[in-house]
């Protein structure tokens, strides 16, 4: 019983959409917003290690497919930044 439960578990979670296919998903139209500490910001963007806050929190403003669009001080100016650029934010769980 317990191996059909195993079975049907990994068929639920076959892919229907390749992870390229997920990427281009919205064409460049939908975009994330997402609450980043100091510090996993300077590990994800070292180059700009030195000009980032000593504490606090940081907004990325991210394309679909998980590419940085904007770093900012607060979750309004992301949404601005995404309002500016037309895309229109999803909400990410």
């Amino acid at each position: 019983m317990k191996d059909m439960q195993t079975k049907r578990s990994k068929q639920k979670r076959k892919s229907i959409m390749s992870d390229a296919e997920l990427a281009r998903l919205g064409g460049g139209d939908v975009g994330y917003i997402k609450p980043l500490t100091i510090e996993l910001a300077r590990e994800l963007f070292p180059d700009l290690s030195e000009e980032l806050p000593e504490s606090g929190e940081l907004f990325l403003l991210g394309a679909a497919d998980g590419t940085p669009i904007a770093l900012t001080d607060t979750r309004q100016a992301a949404l601005k930044h995404a309002q500016e650029g037309e895309i229109n934010i999803s909400s990410v769980h």
